[in-house]
């Protein structure tokens, strides 16, 4: 028995979810959402719009493995479209900075270049003091995503622990050479 899988998914009052066929719509204030399901593996049943239960048909170790993930996705479509999902990266170090140029992020982080980041269509970037990038997004693996490449351009580094980094983010700090 999966423990997540069991808890049933409780549906805010702004957020409309309908089944048609194998493709969940989930409709709420942040925007529209359709996901694939599986109906030949699992029941899901609507409780007068207010929460989802899903069941597996038969209970093997494949079905086991995917109740939780399919209602983790679900989940996070509905709390994607209601409140939304955001991260906030930091720039630490000298002349690191962030700026917005149109729909693309300008990242200057010690190189000879400037890097130009373009935003992908759902994820809303704001800058705030030049040091601080607020990414907001009603999808939560497109928003991890965003923050995962954007930290990748300049990850933290042990000595001076200068790049990005997300707000909170502990970087493992190393001694420098000794005399």
């Amino acid at each position: 028995m999966s423990k997540i899988g069991k808890i049933n998914i409780s549906i805010p009052e702004k957020v409309k979810v309908v089944l048609n066929g194998n493709v969940m719509n989930v409709e709420g204030p942040q925007g529209k959402k359709s996901l694939n399901v599986d109906l030949e593996i699992f029941d899901f049943k609507i409780n007068d719009g207010k929460e989802i239960s899903i069941k597996p048909k038969k209970i093997d170790q494949n079905t086991k493995r995917l109740w939780g993930m399919n209602r983790s996705l679900i989940n996070n479509a509905i709390i994607g479209s209601n409140v939304g999902y955001e991260k906030k990266l930091e720039l630490v170090g000298v002349g690191y900075r962030a700026a917005i140029k149109g729909k693309q992020l300008n990242l200057q982080l010690g190189f000879s270049h400037d890097i130009n980041f373009d935003i992908p269509e759902g994820i809303k970037i704001s800058v705030d003091k030049q040091t601080n990038i607020k990414i907001n997004g009603m999808d939560k693996q497109l928003v991890g995503t965003v923050v995962s490449k954007i930290k990748s351009l300049r990850p933290p580094e042990p000595y001076k622990g200068k790049g990005i980094k997300e707000q909170g983010q502990y970087v493992l700090r190393k001694e420098g050479k000794k005399k």
